[in-house]
């Protein structure tokens, strides 16, 4: 057994997404609900080389291009985009503002239809996080 170290894991090989999407409810399922869609997925990122960076309009070197919009198919892209190989990353790390209740919601829905198998953290009924292979979903 190794001893626990006094010291935070490095961050040098993590990418931090935050996402958010934004939907719709056009399509009835009774008389009384609507459907959430997603219909525009958006994502920021960065990573230790450009985490103080204000200018998300300016691409880092490392994890190129700071910032996406998914319209097709907002949450297979968004996953899609997730998964894509990255030599210098180990992590990816992604955060929603409203992941517990909402956003999360989506993006499980999508692994459990591919038969994937994520790694759930809950409170109650709301998910606090998510690991899916080597993104690691948080509120």
């Amino acid at each position: 057994m190794q001893p626990l170290k006094n010291a935070l894991p490095s961050a040098d090989k993590v990418l931090f997404v935050f996402y958010d999407f934004e939907t719709t409810q056009d399509t009835k399922i009774s008389e009384t609900a609507k459907l959430h869609e997603p219909i525009i997925g958006c994502l920021q990122q960065f990573c230790t080389a450009c985490e103080i960076q204000d200018d998300f309009e300016r691409n880092c070197a490392r994890c190129c291009k700071r910032q996406h919009s998914f319209f097709e198919d907002p949450v297979g892209d968004l996953l899609s985009y997730l998964c894509e190989p990255r030599p210098w990353c180990k992590y990816v790390v992604a955060i929603a503002h409203n992941a517990k209740v909402f956003d999360a919601q989506f993006i499980l829905n999508r692994p459990i239809l591919l038969k994937w198998k994520p790694e759930l953290i809950l409170n109650g009924q709301k998910i606090v996080s998510m690991k899916i292979q080597r993104i690691q979903f948080l509120d």
